[in-house]
């Protein structure tokens, strides 16, 4: 079966046709992201009013792109996926009430996609793996790790408790002068660096289980900075790659103990998935296949365009919904947060719009 996956959670307006074959296996027939980082560039950050006006003057044509590339109608497409949640409420509003549009025009099925879980099974589109598995996501607004168990099936071992991995990096280059968005910045600097030069934290580095924190890392980054103004290009390499092996030793530790976990709860796999925007740093890549060898678990990277926002991702977790019969009625509503793990615990931003971490 085919579905059109749409996403529009952040600054990425993208669709893509993916197949899913009778036996759980898939291919791409069409990927477009129109990126709005040229549009936000200037304001260090998203802005959510310049996102969700970007996404309705571009979505239109870019479905009709996707579809264009592989000469197929809608009649061709079995069901329409889009991201529902979590994310900026102005895009999943565009993104979802297109899908329902074509849904209801073509009389096809809609499912409504959370946007972890498009993450959390691209692993099994692009290298056919198998539940259950243990998931790292790092991205912008997330930084946790699931036991995948099955689709609609996720149990959160740990989550961070204050700022998500990608959103220190973007604050950490935004405080070093650095362009957005901050992690490619970062990195590339760091590349350039002495990490030996400045002493950084460690957050919960000695503590039980997997959670993380980089608030105090990213004060510490900023004391740092401001004790050695005005700053040399040196200084900025130097800062970054600092900072940059503080958040590798903690990715590091916490890994570990999430595998440990992981294998304890008597899950009969040995697999580790990195996932998100952030699992491109090759620092913390190399670092997590390192730790996941000493532990007898083996390391899954989805290629780095799939690991960026993309509708390949919200199509293929539309596929996998669909062959069970998981649809949703042309009612659902936009989710700002929408936690993988719902029966969790709150960590962080417990209240009207739902939990955040």
């Amino acid at each position: 079966m085919i579905l059109l996956g749409i996403e529009t959670s952040c600054d990425e307006t993208a669709a893509a046709l993916v197949e899913r074959n009778g036996d759980g296996s898939g291919r791409i027939l069409s990927d477009i992201v129109l990126s709005q980082v040229d549009d936000h560039a200037a304001f260090g950050g998203v802005v959510p009013e310049i996102a969700a006006r970007a996404h309705v003057e571009a979505l239109d044509g870019v479905v009709a792109a996707a579809m264009h590339k592989v000469g197929l109608s809608y009649r061709d497409i079995a069901a329409v996926a889009a991201t529902a949640g979590p994310g900026l409420i102005g895009g999943l509003l565009v993104g979802l009430t297109t899908a329902k549009a074509i849904a209801l025009a073509a009389a096809r099925p809609l499912v409504a996609v959370n946007h972890l879980e498009g993450h959390a099974l691209t692993a099994r589109l692009t290298d056919n793996l198998q539940f259950p598995y243990l998931l790292l996501l790092v991205s912008g607004g997330h930084t946790q790790f699931l036991a995948v168990k099955g689709v609609g099936r996720y149990t959160r071992i740990g989550t961070t408790i204050d700022d998500a991995l990608g959103e220190a990096f973007d604050k950490a280059a935004k405080l070093l002068g650095l362009p957005y968005p901050g992690g490619p910045a970062v990195e590339a600097m760091a590349k350039r660096g002495n990490p030996a030069r400045f002493t950084l934290p460690r957050p919960l580095i000695d503590r039980p289980g997997a959670d993380f924190s980089f608030s105090g890392l990213k004060t510490a980054l900023r004391l740092q900075a401001e004790a050695i103004a005005p700053l040399t290009e040196t200084d900025v390499a130097d800062l970054c790659a600092s900072f940059q092996a503080a958040v590798v030793d903690v990715i590091a530790n916490r890994a570990g103990h999430a595998m440990a976990i992981f294998r304890n709860a008597h899950f009969r796999a040995d697999t580790l998935v990195v996932a998100g925007g952030v699992a491109a740093n090759e620092s913390i890549r190399a670092t997590l296949r390192e730790r996941a060898t000493a532990n007898g678990f083996r390391l899954v990277t989805p290629p780095a365009r799939l690991c960026t926002d993309n509708a390949v991702m919200i199509a293929w977790a539309g596929a996998e919904r669909l062959a069970l019969g998981l649809t949703d009625p042309l009612d659902v509503p936009a989710r700002p947060r929408w936690p993988l793990d719902e029966l969790a615990a709150p960590k962080l931003g417990s209240g009207a719009k739902g939990t955040r971490a």
